[in-house]
């Protein structure tokens, strides 16, 4: 990437992997006009992560020198599923669960995009088409383009199914980009193709080209795939904040300075030892995401559980049921091999403790978001964590 002398695209630019067409970013920003930022993100599940933050930080950037943002919810294009950096077909969603992860979405975004510079909009709005202007749409792109997509070309290598449907969504997030008139547009590096094809869509319908930037993909947890809601290994903005202090504690030293680049927009101090750098990590999106104190306070509650109580650094972890509503007998049964009586018995006389702090026997039932990374412990040395 050649550098910029235009100040306000070297600010722009900084932290990206991709500027494309070179210096198109810089010629857009010397036409001293504000410019229209687009994000799209599809609602397949309700939670914005860490990894979308990674986005929505350079996204605020752009706002804070004037630009507006488009926020797209893809209500539409969640039907189709998205298939970037996939190895299978994506489940399909009922209108009902993306129109209520759409509302949770918006609600998220506006903890680090401001309210005041940005418009939302659903791609329902222009695509629902009628066949003649899909059509219209579809003409304009070959097979042999899309299956440039290397996780197309992997597929179609293996043999691996590849749904007609699937093939649309390149498209369809194209034309997103001709319908909002969108200058430039967001995304991750696993997005790379999908923005470049909008270029080529908003081209076929006469708009004016979008410049394309690329994020770094935020490693999950684990430090070893990308953080997602479907590996489990990811923080939500809207996790607790004990939860969100304590999965953050879990990350490997090796991939610390990756959060602190990503989403603290510098390195740690490397004079500090790594488990001080990501107490000050975790206390800091803590804070950033719940007030100021509440970094403090989850690094008391954590040190509580972890510290004072002995609980083993390596605990077993298992997986939730589905349901947003958890049974906890059921839960404990499967979890620890006794039954959903003894379980019952045990929360009544305070035998079971959730993050250290123990439940009652009107606890049979709780919320998913209360178990998502927490630890349920029965006795003083029967633990599990739940992803």
């Amino acid at each position: 990437m050649t550098e910029p002398h235009n100040k306000e695209a070297a600010a722009l630019l900084a932290g990206t992997v991709d500027a494309l067409p070179a210096g198109a970013l810089e010629a857009q920003l010397d036409l001293g006009r504000p410019l229209r930022v687009k994000f799209g993100i599809d609602p397949t599940a309700p939670d914005i992560h860490l990894g979308h933050v990674v986005v929505l930080r350079k996204l605020r950037e752009f706002q804070d020198l004037g630009h507006t943002v488009v926020l797209i919810i893809g209500d539409y294009t969640a039907r189709v599923g998205d298939p970037s950096g996939r190895s299978a077909t994506r489940p399909v969603l009922s209108p009902e669960q993306i129109d209520a992860n759409a509302e949770t979405f918006k609600r998220q975004a506006f903890t680090v995009l401001d309210r005041e510079c940005t418009e939302i909009r659903r791609n329902s709005e222009w695509l629902d088409m009628s066949m003649q202007d899909l059509f219209a749409l579809t003409r304009g792109s070959t097979v042999a383009q899309l299956l440039e997509r290397d996780d197309f070309a992997k597929r179609f290598a293996d043999r691996r199914p590849i749904s007609i449907l699937e093939l649309l969504y390149p498209l369809l997030q194209g034309y997103d980009s001709h319908a909002v008139g969108a200058d430039v547009e967001l995304g991750g590096t696993d997005q790379k193709f999908n923005l470049l094809h909008a270029r080529a869509i908003q081209q076929q319908y006469g708009s004016a080209q979008q410049s394309v930037l690329t994020m770094p993909i935020l490693p999950g947890i684990d430090g070893v795939e990308r953080m997602s809601k479907s590996l489990g290994n990811y923080v939500a903005v809207t996790d607790l904040p004990d939860q969100l202090f304590g999965k953050l504690m879990r990350i490997p030293d090796q991939v610390m300075p990756t959060y602190y680049e990503l989403l603290l927009g510098r390195i740690p101090d490397p004079a500090a030892p790594p488990v001080i750098a990501k107490r000050a990590l975790a206390g800091e999106l803590t804070d950033r995401f719940h007030g100021a104190g509440a970094g403090a306070a989850a690094e008391r509650a954590f040190d509580t559980l972890h510290v004072d109580h002995g609980i083993p650094d390596e605990i077993e972890e298992d997986a939730l049921p589905d349901g947003e509503t958890i049974h906890l007998p059921e839960l404990l049964a499967g979890s620890f091999g006794i039954s959903r009586s003894e379980a019952r018995r045990l929360l009544a006389g305070g035998g079971v403790k959730l993050d250290g702090a123990a439940l009652g026997r009107d606890d049979l039932d709780l919320d998913r978001a209360r178990l998502e990374g927490a630890v349920l412990q029965i006795g003083r040395r029967r633990h599990r964590r739940y992803v």
